[in-house]
C-alpha cells in the first residue's frame, strides 16, 4: 500500500491528498493533513530562521 501525502494549497488555502493541483501552489508533501494545514506557519519560521541565517554569515562581509 502506498503512503498518503497532505499537500497545501498555497493559493486556496486548503490542505489536499495527494496531488491534486498545480505544483507551483503546493508546499510539501506532508506526513498528515494536521502538519500540512500548519504549512503557512513552518514556512514563515523557515524563512525567518535563513534570512537571520544569511544576514549573520561573515563570508558576506
Amino acid at each position: 500500500m502506498a503512503d498518503i501525502e497532505y499537500w497545501y494549497n498555497t493559493r486556496t488555502g486548503e490542505v489536499e491528498t495527494g496531488k491534486q493541483s498545480n505544483s507551483l501552489d503546493l508546499a510539501g508533501p506532508f506526513a498528515t493533513p494536521e502538519e500540512a494545514a500548519k504549512a503557512p506557519e513552518k514556512i514563515k519560521a523557515n524563512s525567518e530562521k535563513w534570512a537571520a541565517e544569511e544576514a549573520s554569515d561573515s563570508w558576506r562581509s
